[in-house]
């Protein structure tokens, strides 16, 4: 962590710029929070026009004070918040929080002229900013709480295992106080605003360090700098630390929002779930699923696989359970026979034991069936994860002895229990013995599968190698490769593709049709074209010197007749298979080298079934980009079908990718349609697009 930043998050001394009397002002509110929350440095009021405020001493100005302080809060709008920066840069602070709006997320060039000119005369002194359009900071581990926000006042603070960084104000502190609401303490919320210099991204990687963290949230509006990010993850994986991110602006109407709010620049969602999933950080849905499993991390539990057993006295809760674990991937994997042996001599002949286990309504008459029950399970390895159902109960119910003996088997079994129980007075017992509780089946396997799966992930992403930056911007558009080129260094880069041969001369493109073998493609080549079809440059199905003659003639004349210049005409083999997909790669110039894999053909734009990968990546990283598409049922095989020999595939989605990582040159490349069949190693690309940066 740079020193800045430690001094953002752990000041020894604070100025308040527009030190207020009234805490209920923007300028007020921050004093008040640093005297009721222990905040131990020094604290310095500036005001001209008040000699004290709120019991303190002020100064006129910032260059009145004897030495700088660590930390500035510049609560001033407009030509005076640019003026107070500037102060601060010229007396050596360290870093400053700028509340002021107005700046980058207008629409005003001129507003964002100015915030780009404030913070390069910032950055000139060793100025860090925060904002402007910023919340504030808060660490209730030290009691610097330099932020307005009044969700402090509503929900009183209490240091905790959980850190919040957030771009949006007001989502620095919603998840802040739906944690309070349910007794988790929350050590850090802080709010960047418009990123313009400390970006929500490098703010967490500082915050990851700290170690006292068991979760980590996020909520992002833009991911401008995606290698601060990546250094948060891998802090916080070294850590063992979960991060949970929520990314706004999956519409084109929440990314026109996010940019009017913060002047965030919307990245392309498809890369934001891969950047995430590769970096080992899980995405959140909306505001209430980036706090739902919090409980569960904070156990520290770190779950062996997905097999889940269920407990009820319901025969509904075991059916839903059952339901709800199937659809997040979860197994409901049967007990152990010898198990079950020993679960029936307990429970009623009518009950359940396989799994899910329902102990059926015997357990209003014997409360002790819980308590009996529950140790047998605890001994069989069959389970990584729990779900213990009491959806009623109430009078002639042991509720009490249930939390007891639940929250004893989870401490036996040390592996995720999660409770159903939609009663208060049921779910009492079992929150105050500090077991995860819900509402409801979904909500309980939901949250079992997000830390069951993120775990996963995390594991995954610490073995992965880096991902390259993005490039410079390129000073000249990038240039077509004809596609005999194309085909040639995608072939040496190990993509099988179609047997073809470049001709110049009618004679050449009849001796290579001999050579190939039966009916041949006869393509138009030139390094002007990429889609020949629209100019009649493609000629399937010919056999004949007589025809290939023709074809060849063709294509020569429509090349010319179209003012392109020709490197010759390709005569390629006829190729057959069952299935087109796709490969295709390019460089975002925020994440780097991409790699698209997926369903190929003439539809591709029209209706796309494709993922993203972010090389490197491996032949089982691309299996399951696969597996999670639409076209996953027709690559296994239907209907008595047999799969599709994707091998081949996957191995050239692997080539094209580190192809992508060493060849810096390459901008660009589309392979479609690659064919696979259902014959091993019958796989081959029929046309290529090639695009690179640089002059011939």
């Amino acid at each position: 962590m740079t020193s800045s930043l430690q001094a953002a998050l752990d000041p020894g001394s604070i100025a308040v710029i527009g030190a207020s009397e009234n805490p209920d002002k923007i300028g007020g509110r921050p004093l008040l929070y640093l005297s009721r929350f222990g905040f131990r440095g020094e604290v310095w009021p500036v005001n001209p026009r008040r000699d004290e405020v709120q019991g303190r001493r002020t100064v006129p100005r910032l260059s009145a004070l004897s030495r700088a302080p660590d930390l500035a809060i510049i609560a001033v709008p407009g030509e005076a918040a640019v003026a107070a920066l500037d102060e601060c840069g010229a007396i050596g602070v360290k870093v400053a929080i700028m509340m002021a709006s107005g700046f980058g997320e207008t629409a005003d060039p001129a507003a964002q002229a100015a915030e780009r000119a404030m913070v390069a005369r910032a950055r000139s002194r060793g100025l860090r900013m925060i904002g402007p359009n910023a919340q504030g900071l808060a660490n209730f581990g030290t009691g610097a709480v330099a932020s307005f926000s009044s969700m402090f006042l509503e929900a009183p603070p209490q240091d905790g295992p959980v850190g919040i960084v957030s771009q949006s104000g007001a989502m620095s502190v919603v998840p802040y106080g739906l944690l309070r609401a349910r007794g988790i303490g929350v050590r850090h919320t802080h709010a960047t605003g418009n990123d313009a210099d400390v970006t929500v991204c490098e703010l967490a990687a500082a915050v990851a360090a700290d170690p006292a963290l068991r979760l980590l949230l996020l909520y992002l509006e833009s991911i401008p700098d995606p290698h601060h990010l990546a250094e948060a993850a891998a802090i916080a994986r070294d850590r063992g630390l979960p991060i949970v991110a929520l990314k706004s602006g999956r519409t084109a109407a929440g990314q026109a929002a996010a940019q009017s709010h913060t002047g965030a620049l919307a990245n392309e969602d498809r890369l934001v779930d891969a950047f995430l999933e590769r970096h080992g950080i899980w995405r959140a849905r909306d505001t209430t699923d980036l706090v739902a499993a919090a409980e569960l991390y904070l156990k520290g539990w770190r779950p062996g696989g997905r097999r889940l057993v269920a407990i009820s006295n319901s025969g509904a809760t075991c059916v839903m359970a059952a339901d709800a674990a199937t659809s997040c991937g979860l197994d409901i994997a049967p007990l152990r026979e010898d198990t079950q042996g020993r679960l029936r001599a307990i429970l009623p002949s009518f009950a359940a034991t396989r799994n899910p286990v329902d102990i059926t309504a015997a357990l209003m008459t014997n409360s002790a069936l819980f308590g009996q029950i529950l140790p047998v399970i605890a001994a069989d390895p069959s389970a990584d994860a729990f779900l213990v159902g009491v959806p009623v109960a109430g009078r002639a119910y042991a509720v009490d002895d249930f939390g007891r003996d639940t929250a004893a088997f989870a401490q036996a079994t040390g592996k995720p229990v999660v409770i159903v129980a939609p009663q208060e007075i049921v779910a009492s017992p079992f929150r105050s013995r500090g077991l995860p509780v819900f509402p409801g089946e979904g909500e309980a396997v939901r949250a079992l599968h997000q830390l069951i799966a993120h775990r996963e992930r995390m594991a995954a992403a610490a073995g992965r190698p880096p991902h390259p930056a993005p490039p410079p911007p390129a000073r000249t558009p990038p240039r077509l490769l004809d596609e005999a080129e194309s085909l040639g260094r995608l072939a040496r880069a190990g993509v099988p593709v179609v047997r073809h041969r470049l001709c110049r001369t009618a004679e050449e493109a009849v001796a290579a049709s001999v050579e190939i073998g039966g009916p041949v493609a006869v393509k138009g080549c030139s390094a002007e074209v990429a889609h020949k079809s629209e100019l009649g440059l493609v000629h399937l199905g010919v056999s004949g010197d007589a025809a290939v003659r023709a074809a060849f003639e063709a294509c020569r004349t429509g090349l010319a007749a179209a003012g392109h210049a020709s490197s010759g005409v390709i005569v390629a083999a006829m190729a057959r298979g069952r299935r087109e997909l796709v490969l295709g790669a390019h460089r975002d110039p925020v994440f780097g080298p991409v790699v698209m894999v997926g369903d190929g053909g003439t539809t591709v734009e029209a209706m796309p079934d494709v993922a993203v990968l972010l090389p490197p990546f491996s032949e089982a990283e691309v299996e399951r980009a696969l597996g999670g598409l639409r076209i996953a049922p027709l690559i296994a095989g239907v209907r008595g079908e047999p799969p599709l020999a994707v091998a081949p595939y996957l191995a050239a989605a692997v080539a094209v990718g580190r192809l992508m990582v060493e060849e810096p040159a390459i901008a660009s490349l589309d392979l479609n349609p690659i064919l696979v069949g259902t014959e091993p190693g019958a796989c081959m690309a029929l046309d290529a697009v090639v695009f690179v940066e640089g002059t011939p």
